[in-house]
């Protein structure tokens, strides 16, 4: 069987599923469409031949909806699809790419019953590009079920995913030290001018410090000295009250209309006049590098050190700061004279352009570097630079894996597939865990929603007492909602028994042996995997244990299915 084999070809038109529309799925999507349609004569992968499509599914998981932070990686979708379904949106551009390609689209929830595994048997083969790790094991066990092979795919940046940093308000207010803190500060003043007010968004100085709590610091140190220089000063009308608030606040964005967005008074207020009030409170610099207020007419145009001739990576003096800033608001203005509010985009220009013009002079002020506006695009947009190359190379090793003659059982090595790990409660033939939990404290609703369905991703448990028979969970509405509440020790759930579950919709069952320890707190679990303690030639494999210690903190809403079983039947212990 060669590339331009008949036999080939017609492998190539069996049907294939796709499993998620994110940064990997649009390249996937992206490769499966251009590999076999770039070139009709020498068909390579996924081609339409003749008269014959191929048959070509997208499922996506989670009703997920395009936003704009998707815009700089998954690159099936533009400005104008924001807002609008994943799945359907994808699908038409692979329809734009390849016409004769037969796309049906699902934009559904995977969990729900009609994608079980009589749905995953019509496919050949299923591409898995999903970000969720409830939706990942869910589909993995149809798979197995199914019988259809899985090829699963997955990235992270660089090195791993990491929890989106916060700031503390006062420090991005009063005390920036780091370029990040100028940057959404800047971010915060253009919501504050242009979007929709946010009392989370301030940029005025914060009197709530911490710093400035302290029962030993005269009003001059915490800025209340300044509040009659403040408000004899006729270009700012924020009064600071001594509370950490503004007396007679009046919206900012309000304000700059009522002053024509005119540069030069915003420049005053934000560059100048705050940064003086906050010198005032001297408390803040006793172990700080003080900040300096800027002067329009009086600005430095020292030329920044830079190598790089490329435009956006150049540093900008001071100077050219103030320009930048000037005409970014004269823009941005015209924009908002109908009342409308604008919503910041690293890839509107003007927009990006002041949030980076605002952020170095800031920087400046509190002394610290300026940075290109290449790098602040970066910062700002929370951009990792690998993600839509590492995505890409991803979605070609899936093409290459799926398409290639295996005639010798490789796949990109020369190590075989593994065998299933017998310590693995889904693939073993052993399907058997150990539970340590505290049968005296957690609840049979416990044990349902954060421990099946929130740890091992179970969606619809029925789970029995394998000795009395007793049925303590069911996936039937309302047969055991009355028990829900209650002590597994009193429905009959104490150390030492055994529980058979079993989830008709994953086609996955289970024995759990319970084990009662009262050290562990309410709805913490301790598994234990253990090995296939069966015979072998006579001779048993002694049994060992690999305890994972899991909180139900650790089940997150998303991996929880969104049918929760009630059930109002009560059971004998």
């Amino acid at each position: 069987m060669t590339w331009q084999n008949e036999q080939f070809l017609e492998v190539l038109r069996c049907p294939v599923l796709v499993v998620g529309v994110g940064g990997i799925g649009c390249e996937l999507l992206k490769n499966l469409a251009l590999t076999g349609f770039s070139n009709i004569e020498i068909v390579n992968f996924y081609i339409s031949y003749g008269d014959k499509c191929l048959n070509f599914y997208i499922l996506w998981d989670d009703l997920d909806t395009i936003d704009v932070s998707n815009l700089n990686r998954q690159f099936l979708f533009r400005r104008e699809h924001v807002g609008k379904p994943k799945a359907v949106i994808a699908a038409e551009a692979i329809r734009s790419i390849a016409p004769n390609v037969k796309i049906v689209c699902y934009h559904d929830s995977v969990l729900k019953e009609e994608y079980g595994v009589d749905f995953f048997q019509k496919f050949t083969v299923v591409l898995s590009a999903l970000d969720n790790i409830g939706a990942r094991n869910h589909i993995n066990r149809l798979c197995l079920a199914a019988r259809v092979p899985l090829i699963e795919s997955g990235s992270s940046g660089y090195l791993g995913h990491a929890t989106q940093k916060t700031y503390p308000g006062c420090t991005i207010r009063n005390t920036p030290s780091e370029h990040i803190h100028c940057i959404v500060w800047a971010k915060h003043l253009f919501n504050q001018l242009f979007g929709e007010p946010d009392d989370e968004d301030e940029v005025s100085p914060d009197l709530t410090d911490e710093n400035l709590e302290c029962p030993n610091i005269s009003d001059k140190e915490n800025g209340n000295s300044a509040l009659n220089a403040e408000r004899n000063d006729d270009d700012d009308p924020f009064m600071h009250d001594g509370s950490g608030g503004l007396s007679n606040r009046i919206n900012t964005r309000k304000w700059a209309a009522e002053n024509g967005y005119d540069p030069k008074i915003l420049f005053r207020k934000f560059f100048h006049n705050d940064i003086k009030y906050l010198l005032s409170m001297t408390n803040l610099w006793k172990q700080r590098r003080k900040p300096f207020p800027l002067d329009w007419d009086n600005l430095p145009n020292e030329i920044a050190s830079s190598s790089n001739k490329e435009p956006n990576a150049e540093l900008w003096t001071v100077l050219q700061c103030k320009d930048e800033f000037k005409n970014a608001v004269s823009t941005l203005s015209k924009r908002v004279k109908d009342e409308s509010v604008l919503s910041w985009d690293k890839d509107d220009e003007p927009a990006m352009r002041f949030v980076a013009a605002s952020a170095n002079l800031r920087a400046h002020i509190f002394s610290i570097p300026p940075r290109t506006l290449f790098d602040i695009k970066s910062m700002a947009g929370n951009i990792i630079p690998a993600i839509a190359t590492t995505n890409a190379i991803v979605a070609g090793m899936i093409i290459f894996i799926k398409p290639k003659p295996n005639a010798r059982g490789k796949i990109l090595t020369e190590e075989v597939p593994c065998k299933p790990n017998q310590q693995c409660y889904v693939c073993s033939e052993r399907r058997e865990i150990t539970l340590k939990l505290n049968v005296k404290m957690t609840t049979v609703q416990s044990l349902e929603n954060k421990f099946l369905k929130g740890t091992l991703h179970m969606v619809a448990p029925d789970v029995m007492i394998s000795l009395t028979g007793s049925i303590i969970i069911s996936s039937e509405e309302g047969e055991t909602v009355a028990i829900s509440d209650r002590i597994l020790e009193k429905v009959g759930v104490i150390h030492g028994c055994i529980l058979e579950c079993d989830d008709f919709l994953q086609r996955l069952e289970l024995r759990i042996r319970i084990e009662h320890d009262s050290e562990l707190k309410v709805d913490e679990f301790v598994i234990t995997r253990d090995t296939d303690a069966t015979a072998k030639n006579g001779q048993e494999v002694s049994e060992q244990g690999n305890k994972i210690k899991r909180s139900s903190s650790e089940a997150t809403d998303e991996c929880s299915p969104a049918k929760i079983r009630k059930n109002d039947g009560e059971i004998n212990s």
